[in-house]
C-alpha cells in the first residue's frame, strides 16, 4: 500500500476521532507532509516506540499505541499462561490517555493490568513490575526528548527494558496487526469494573520508596533541618522525591514554584 493509500485509509477510519480527523484533513494536498507521516510505521526496538505526537502511522497517537499493545499482548499470551502488565505514565501531553488506551487493549486481550492511577517516574514502573509479579510492563514517556514527543517503553518481567531478541519477537507480532481491523478495543471503565484493570495502590509506592531509601549513601547523623532545593522540572519526580525526603524527616525542602507543577508543554517530563 502506498503512503497516499494509507493516508486515505486513516482519513476514513478516524471519522469518529474529531481531533485526528481534523489534523489529517488539514494535510490534504501537502504531499511532502503526508509522505513524512505515512511512508513508514514507528520503529519498535529495545526502547519500545518513540516519536512526535500526531496523526499518522509515523506518529504517536492512540492507534499506534493500540497497535503496539495488541502486538505485545499477543507476545505475552504466547509466553505466559496468565499474563499481566504494570503500566505507568509521565506528565507529557496525552500520556495518561495513552496509558488508558494501552490498559483497555491489554484487558480486551485477557491480560491483567496494574495501572498507576497518577503520574510516576519510570523507575517506579520498573519496581512495580517486580513487586507485583507482572509478566511485563509499559511506561508512557519519551524520556529526554522535546515536548512534542511521546513514547511507549516496554519492560520485561525482570523490570528491565527488553532485550534485542525480545524486541524482535514483539515487533513480529506488531507487524501482523492492522491498526484499524485487528486491534481488540474495550471500554476502560468497563474493564476496570470487571476487574481486568487494577489501580496500583500506595503500598507499592511505599515499598518503592523504602527500596530507594535502603541504598541511600547519606550518613545517618545528617541533620534533618538541612536545606534542600529540589526541582522536578515540571515532571513526574514530584510524585516521589518530596515524599521520600519528608518520610526521612527532612523539613527544609524547597520546591521552585515555576518548576513544581507537572506540565507536558515543557518536555523532559519523566524526571
Amino acid at each position: 500500500m502506498s503512503y497516499l493509500e494509507t493516508y486515505a485509509q486513516w482519513v476514513t477510519q478516524t471519522a469518529g476521532d474529531p481531533q485526528l480527523q481534523q489534523e489529517l484533513l488539514g494535510l490534504s494536498g501537502d504531499l511532502p507532509a503526508i509522505e513524512e507521516r505515512f511512508y513508514r510505521e514507528l520503529e519498535f526496538g529495545t526502547g519500545g516506540l518513540r516519536g512526535v505526537m500526531g496523526a499518522g502511522s509515523n506518529r504517536m497517537n492512540r492507534y499506534t499505541v493500540a497497535k503496539a499493545t495488541q502486538g505485545y499482548s499477543s507476545y505475552l499470551r504466547k509466553n505466559w499462561e496468565r499474563p499481566s502488565v504494570a503500566i505507568g505514565y509521565d506528565s507529557r501531553l496525552h500520556s495518561e490517555a495513552f496509558a488508558r488506551t494501552a490498559a483497555a487493549v491489554f484487558a480486551a486481550n485477557g491480560v491483567i493490568v496494574r495501572l498507576y492511577p497518577r503520574l510516576m517516574p519510570t523507575p517506579a514502573l520498573s519496581f512495580a513490575v517486580r513487586d507485583l509479579g507482572c509478566s511485563g510492563g509499559v511506561v508512557i514517556t519519551a524520556s529526554h526528548n522535546p515536548a512534542e514527543y511521546n513514547g511507549y517503553k516496554v519492560y520485561g518481567s525482570d523490570g528491565c527494558q527488553i532485550t534485542t531478541r525480545t524486541a524482535r519477537e514483539i515487533q513480529r507480532e506488531i507487524d501482523a496487526v492492522h491498526p484499524f481491523f485487528d486491534v481488540k478495543w474495550a471500554d476502560f471503565e468497563e474493564k476496570l469494573a470487571q476487574g481486568w484493570i487494577h489501580c496500583i495502590g500506595e503500598e507499592t509506592v511505599e515499598r518503592y520508596l523504602e527500596a530507594v531509601s535502603a541504598v541511600s549513601l547519606l550518613p545517618a547523623d545528617t541533620g534533618r533541618d538541612l536545606k534542600i532545593v529540589y526541582t522536578p522540572l515540571n515532571g513526574a519526580g514530584i510524585s516521589c522525591v518530596p515524599l521520600c525526603l519528608e518520610a526521612h524527616g527532612f523539613t527544609g525542602l524547597i520546591l521552585p514554584e515555576e518548576q513544581k507543577t507537572p506540565d507536558g508543554q515543557i518536555g523532559r517530563a519523566h524526571v
